[in-house]
């Protein structure tokens, strides 16, 4: 199955980069695209890759770092691929973990101009990752591995072009990688209960392909400029709650040494029982015996995805009385993932490892795509309100508008539904270990459909990576949010070679605490303001 995306080269051609301290040739006029049987090519414990340069950048793009997951393979723990003899070409974009791409890309769509979708192949043979390196030579430079958004469901690596780690690896002088991994029912499947031994790991194998990629980045990134000893885990939405997960993993400890969540995080992975009720809510739906479930390893991808959905949605209908909802996600199984809350002080088996948490204002911006929401008043933000909190939506409505005074009614509206409750919860729960935490929240908004837009969820990425001039549909392009990007972008460099993201162009960032909830304000003008919504954020907490 395929998904036609933009071609790679031409994109890449033609869009500017920005944060650069040099953008590749000195020269503008110079050949700027490098490729031959001789250039950009690296071994690897699998056999030798050969990628491209561009802009003085090496690419390798879809680089395997486990065998393909399905026949036999789909619901186990990734294998190690097959090593080749010859140089494997690894120049395009790599297949997308099985799912179904919902996302608009038709000439009417908005959300098709405002995020560039990319996808291209489709299927099982997913377990890829790419890497942008500033030179294949014996420096130890520090290592970030981009963990992509989309819940556990859906998304790739190379989903939005302000997902590229070319001008971040420039710039900072660091090895970006990206990774796909299993997703969804592929990924999340838990027959533990109805498979025995062999299916023990089945409800958490997608977390076990990050982690074997990141073995993968042990073993080989020295190979490519990198250094093993350092490596950041960072990701967005989804990819924040995978974070959060590889953080608290055993199995990560050594593999990981910091960690940024944007958008997304937890402190608990899923119901066991909920999970294993789901498993065997698929052998009936399928008409099967546990002895069976290699039938399902057998079905196209396609056909297993739909039948495993449509379990799913029957299961959810018969937890709705008892209160439980879920889907396909990772599993608090006591062995892969902690079977409590993440990040116990009294688990020495567990990473103890430097995060930073970040969130933006307006997550879920209700009016994106609807201007006739923009002049909104109180009231009716009120009656809104009250499908989600009743006759608590009054009491949320009036506390944020007093915190929050220079606020229009529509922008009250965005706060309340992109609370910071998740992230201080999250942030309160890391602190049971030693090592530091920081916080952020991010407000810049983008001079766009009529400033609609607002710091909506994905803005922040390309901020991060040092890429505001190539996600223009985002940021509008220009110097305003460029030099943002080199502040945010110093502190993550920084973050990523000592732990602690100061010493670059941002303010002071001291370390988070519960009693002051010390937050860096991420807006043109950086600042640090303690726990800047702590008052409203309390009300809505206790209503929720």
């Amino acid at each position: 199955m395929k998904r036609y995306a933009y071609s790679l080269l031409a994109l890449i051609m033609l869009l500017p980069v920005s944060c650069s301290r040099n953008n590749g040739s000195s020269d503008p006029d110079a050949q700027q695209l490098f490729m031959g049987e001789n250039i950009a090519v690296a071994p690897t414990v699998y056999g030798k890759v050969k990628g491209y340069i561009l802009r003085d950048i090496y690419h390798f793009m879809g680089i395997p770092y486990g065998a393909s997951t399905e026949g036999k393979n789909r619901f186990m723990p990734p294998c190690p691929p097959e090593p080749w003899d010859e140089v494997l070409p690894c120049v395009y974009f790599p297949t997308s973990a099985p799912q179904v791409v919902r996302y608009s890309r038709n000439s009417e769509s908005y959300s098709a101009f405002v995020d560039r979708w990319n996808y291209d192949e489709i299927g099982e043979d997913c377990l890829r990752l790419n890497v942008w390196t500033p030179a294949l030579d014996g420096n130890k430079r520090p290592v970030i591995v981009w963990l992509h958004g989309g819940g556990f469901s859906s998304g790739n690596s190379i989903e939005q072009n302000g997902y590229g780690g070319e001008n971040l690896a420039r710039y900072g002088d660091i090895v970006f990688c990206s990774v796909n991994h299993r997703l969804n029912a592929f990924g999340f499947s838990d027959f533990s209960a109805v498979g025995g031994e062999a299916f023990k790991n089945s409800g958490n194998v997608g977390l076990l392909d990050i982690i074997a990629a990141l073995e993968w980045i042990r073993d080989n990134i020295a190979n490519f400029g990198g250094d093993p000893g350092n490596v950041t885990i960072i990701g967005q939405s989804g990819g924040g709650s995978k974070v959060s997960a590889i953080a608290t993993m055993p199995a990560a400890k050594g593999l990981v040494h910091k960690a940024v969540a944007l958008s997304g995080n937890s402190i608990k992975a899923g119901n066991p029982e909920f999970s294993a009720g789901l498993g065997a809510c698929i052998l009936e739906e399928a008409g099967l015996q546990p002895s069976q479930i290699n039938q399902l390893q057998e079905m196209p991808w396609e056909e297993y995805l739909a039948l495993a959905n449509r379990a799913a949605t029957k299961f959810n209908s018969r937890m709705e009385g008892l209160g439980i909802r879920g889907g396909f996600g990772p599993v608090a199984d006591g062995t892969v993932l902690p079977a409590e809350i993440y990040f116990s002080a009294d688990d020495p088996s567990i990473p103890d490892i430097p995060m930073i948490y970040c969130t933006t204002f307006h997550e879920w911006n209700p009016n994106r795509d609807r201007p006739e929401l923009e002049d909104v008043s109180l009231e009716e933000v009120t009656e809104n309100l009250k499908e989600h909190y009743a006759d608590k939506a009054l009491e949320i409505v009036a506390a944020y508008a007093g915190q929050f005074p220079d606020k229009k009614p529509i922008e009250i509206w965005a706060l309340i539904s992109s609370s910071r409750v998740n992230v201080v919860r999250a942030a309160n729960t890391k602190l049971q270990q030693q090592s530091p935490v920081y916080v952020a929240w991010f407000g810049w908004q983008p001079p766009l459909f009529d400033g609609r837009l607002r710091a909506f969820h994905c803005i922040d990425i390309c901020f991060w990576f040092c890429n505001t001039d190539l996600m223009v549909t985002h940021t509008g392009g220009g110097k305003e949010p460029r030099m943002l990007s080199r502040k945010m972008a110093d502190a993550l460099l920084r973050f990523m070679r000592t732990g602690n993201p100061n010493g670059g162009s941002l303010p002071f960032w001291p370390e988070y605490t519960i009693g002051k909830g010390e937050t860096m304000v991420l807006n043109t003008h950086p600042e640090v303001v303690n726990d800047p919504d702590r008052e409203a954020r309390l009300v809505l907490e206790r209503a929720m």
